[in-house]
């Protein structure tokens, strides 16, 4: 991976973790980056971010203070889904509210066009990319 990527990984994951950016410009930075989907764990307070040719890198995050719940809701994943694709919702508001809904992390599949939302006991809400 080279360093223009790794600035462009690195600068666009900062600006979401400030919500100074929102979901769509996060992705399309990132497709520009040529990343082709990365990973948040909350439990670890890591991304893992992935190119095509298989190199990746990390960026780390602050864990959960309150504790991320113990059952999975997806119906609140999906209310804070909408609100982010609204722009009602930043970045540090939504990893709260999933958290609040007992997720424990998600995989962005940029290629795909969705996102896997997951609990603790293997429990998986889906997110389509809108249009």
């Amino acid at each position: 991976m080279n360093q223009s990527t790794l600035d462009t990984i690195h600068s666009t994951f900062e600006a979401s973790k400030q919500g100074a950016i929102q979901f769509g410009q996060v992705i399309a930075q990132l497709i520009a980056a040529g990343v082709e989907s990365y990973h948040v764990d909350y439990r670890a307070g890591r991304i893992t971010f992935y190119l095509p040719d298989g190199s990746s890198t990390d960026c780390s995050f602050e864990k959960p203070q309150h504790g991320i719940a113990d059952a999975f809701d997806s119906a609140a994943v999906h209310a804070a889904v909408l609100g982010a694709q609204q722009g009602k919702v930043q970045y540090p508001e939504f990893k709260q509210l999933t958290q609040q809904a007992g997720c424990v992390g998600y995989t962005v599949w940029i290629a795909g066009r969705h996102v896997s939302y997951l609990g603790r006991r293997g429990e998986t809400h889906v997110e389509h990319f809108p249009d």
